[in-house]
């Protein structure tokens, strides 16, 4: 096996976040592994302005839609049993999860 797993979790919602790296937390505690961890990344926002009015008439006024993506990053010394156990976790499909083995 590698000597680190980096976990790499991502999303719009944080309250799925939460749950997911409390899941894994679990995981790491009953296979006896070193985690490092959940380490809160900076929230990326994406602003999107639009006109309210799509004829071009009337006053120039805008909207502003945003949306948040939260990210967070674990650090796993990984062994065979909690790799097995982290692919069976099911996560909601507005979480992104990218596993890079170092």
């Amino acid at each position: 096996m590698p000597g680190r797993a980096r976990i790499r979790l991502s999303s719009t919602e944080p309250e799925h976040l939460t749950s997911i790296c409390d899941e894994i937390q679990k995981i790491a505690e009953r296979t006896a592994v070193k985690l490092r961890g959940p380490i809160p990344l900076p929230t990326k926002r994406l602003v999107v302005p639009t006109r309210k009015t799509p004829c071009g008439q009337g006053t120039h006024t805008w909207d502003k839609w945003e949306m948040r993506i939260h990210k967070r990053l674990i650090d796993v010394d990984p062994n065979e049993r909690f790799m097995k156990r982290l692919m069976r976790i099911r996560t909601p499909e507005d979480v992104f999860v990218e596993i890079e083995l170092l």
